[in-house]
This record gives structure tokens, sequence and C-alpha cells, in this order.
């Protein structure tokens, strides 16, 4: 099969790891991403992962994207979040038609935030939209030059637009346990005009019915959006327990156990156990991360249609990367002592990041394996998310 992987992407993402480690701390009391953190992601390139070569992208595939973001997961959770999340609706600005991203992109290293939430309302006026509403946990958003929104209609069903973050209010209610980095504030929206040409349907981008004429035959840009999605989420994931591996290995050669007669923990038989099956879980996350975006890769490039259990598969997928990360950082985070609780220890921030991503809601282990097997059942799914 033809690939469109970019691994010279991934190297340099590596190279702003250290920088993103050490501004992690900041990041999380402030929460919003360090400024030089942001410096360091465009230098790198991580805001044109997912932005067509026209415009100076690299319109990179899935699995590039995953590579990516494991890579910047081990460095800060929030960063590899909220550029899981800028990916994302950059590849959603390139189903808009093309006037229109040539508006949107014509921003060097445009960040775009966005979400599926249809909470808020759009009435018609002057042939588009004027909207009025709020979107929670909008990640990114102080960073960004641009929103989708999602608003429902009266008549004609929810719509995707295209809005200038100079047109929202924000509220500053980032106030959480996890990923406090990512900045997902509330942002807001009182009557705010959008032209039609800014206004996408919903119900037909869930359909693959794009409007954007030069995209329609890269590979990357005709996959449906909820598997896109679910494969460009899990990479952060892999980062972030590959993370914890490496921050709770840091710390081994000089801890011993408190109160038992082992001077070092790297002797004791509880630690191989814990170190072996945190490992493994790795593994297994790794696993499903990668047939989640080879798939989506491989059915772009053979422009095969979808089935229904293939959707909920991807699904499934997405959230077995979330539960045996979830597993297996709680058990690094388990084995790291009394010490680890302070703030400076890298373990229990990447726990606390772990845990709010399995809360997402399209995200949510028990949410989506419900939806495979009900699919498995003979079922209909109960969800148009898919």
């Amino acid at each position: 099969m033809e690939t469109l992987q970019k691994p010279e992407l991934a190297e340099r993402a590596g190279r702003i790891v250290p920088l993103l480690r050490g501004n992690a701390y900041w990041s999380e009391g402030h929460r919003r991403l360090h400024p030089l953190s942001i410096e360091a992601m465009a230098d790198a390139g991580v805001f044109k992962l997912r932005v067509p070569e026209r415009y100076g992208g690299f319109a990179c595939d899935s699995r590039t994207l995953t590579k990516v973001l494991g890579v910047l997961g081990q460095g800060d959770g929030s960063a590899a979040w909220t550029t899981a999340v800028w990916s994302i609706a950059a590849w959603m600005t390139c189903l808009f038609p093309d006037e229109v991203q040539d508006e949107v992109f014509a921003t060097p290293d445009v960040r775009i935030c966005a979400t599926l939430s249809p909470t808020a309302v759009a009435t018609p006026k002057d042939s588009g939209y004027s909207i009025t509403g709020q979107w929670a946990f909008m990640s990114g958003a102080l960073h960004s030059q641009w929103q989708v929104a999602v608003a429902a209609t009266e008549n004609a069903g929810p719509i995707l637009a295209l809005v200038p973050m100079a047109e929202l209010g924000v509220m500053d209610d980032w106030y959480t346990t996890g990923l406090k980095g990512s900045g997902s504030v509330t942002t807001i929206a009182t009557g705010v005009y959008v032209p039609a040409t800014r206004v996408l349907s919903l119900g037909a981008v869930l359909n693959e019915q794009y409007a954007s004429v030069l995209n329609a035959d890269n590979p990357v840009y005709r996959s449906p959006l909820l598997p896109t999605a679910s494969a460009s989420s899990v990479g952060t994931l892999l980062g972030l327990a590959r993370g914890a591996m490496g921050a709770f290995l840091h710390r081994l050669p000089n801890r011993g156990i408190t109160y038992t007669g082992y001077t070092s923990q790297r002797e004791a038989p509880v630690t191989h156990l814990q170190v072996a099956a945190a490992a493994m879980k790795i593994d297994e996350a790794e696993f499903h991360a990668e047939r989640l975006a080879t798939q989506v890769d491989a059915k772009a490039m053979a422009k095969a249609e979808w089935t229904t259990e293939e959707r909920a598969r991807a699904r499934a997928d997405m959230g077995a990367v979330c539960q045996l990360v979830k597993e297996a950082v709680d058990i690094l985070n388990t084995a790291s002592g009394g010490t680890s609780i302070y703030d400076t220890v890298p373990i229990q921030q990447i726990e606390r990041d772990v845990l709010a991503i399995n809360l997402h809601a399209l995200m949510h282990p028990n949410t989506n394996l419900e939806l495979y097997g009900r699919v498995l059942c003979g079922l209909d799914p109960n969800t148009y998310y898919l």
C-alpha cells in the first residue's frame, strides 16, 4: 500500500520534548500552554500536520499524526492533546469550500479549535446564520484564531460554522484536575453572523458529503469524521504512557522502599511485576492505536466504504487505548511512592491527564465498548457519531 507517512515530523517533535517537559509545570499553573511551548511547536511544524500542502502544510496521514502526538505526549500531555484538537479542527476545515480554506489558512501556523456538541442555536439571517450560545471544553481556544462551532437549527439540523475567535467571547472557567495546560475554556457567541459559505450541514459531513473540490482526491481528507477523529486522538495517550514509564524508570535507581529491607526499589520482585504489567498494557494500547490509524489510512487509500461495524470498532479501539493507558499509568503511579505526590514529580500530572481524557464523552471506554457490543449483537447504533 502506498504510504503518506512523513517520519521526519516525529523526529522534529522529539527535539522539543525537553522544552515541553520543562514548561509543563508552568502550563498547569497558568491553565494554558507556555508561550515558548507554542513557539517551539510552531517551529517543529505541528500546527501544519493536517493542513493541505498547497498552504505549506504536511497533509499527514493518521499513522504519522499518531506518531507525532505519541512523541509530544512524552513531554506534556496538554500540549499533545491540544495539538490533537487543532489537527482535528484543521482537518474539518479542509471539508469546507476551497475559498473558505483560502481565508482560514492564509494565517501562518493558524490554529483552529473545535467541538462536535451543538450547544448553540443558529437562526437564518441574510443568506447565513446568526449564532448564539456557548461551547465548553474548547481546548486550545486561548491560542486559536478560528473555531469550528456546532449549532442547532430549527429545521435544517445541526450545522458546522467557521467563526473567527475575535468574534467570540471567552469564559475563564478552566479550573480542573487534569489537562490543565490545555486551556479548554468555554467560548461564547452572542448574535455572531456567519455567512453561508462558512457553514456545512453536520448531517452531510457525517455522511461524507464534503464541500471541498481541491481536497476531494486526497485520501487524507476523504475518510469519515468520527474514525478520523478517533485515530487523531489516541497518540496523546500513547505519549503519556511512555512518559509515565520513562519518568518511573528515571527515578527508580535512587529509590528504596521505605519500611522494608529493600534499599533499591529496582531489586524488589513486586517492582518487576509492576513494570512488566504496565509495559504489556502499553504494548496492547499501541496495538489498538496502530490498528485504528492503519484502518483509517488504508480505507482512504482504497476509497473503500466503511461498514457500521468498522465504524463502531474504530471507536472501540480508541476506548481500548484509553482504558489500557489508564491501567498502565495507575500501576506506575501506585509504585511511585509517597514522594510522587509532589507537584513537580511528573507521574501525578500524567495520571491526572490520562484520567481527564478517559472522561471525555467521545473517548470514554465504557461508552465505546457498549456501542461496539451493541452493533456486534445486531442492533442499530444508538448514535449518529459514527
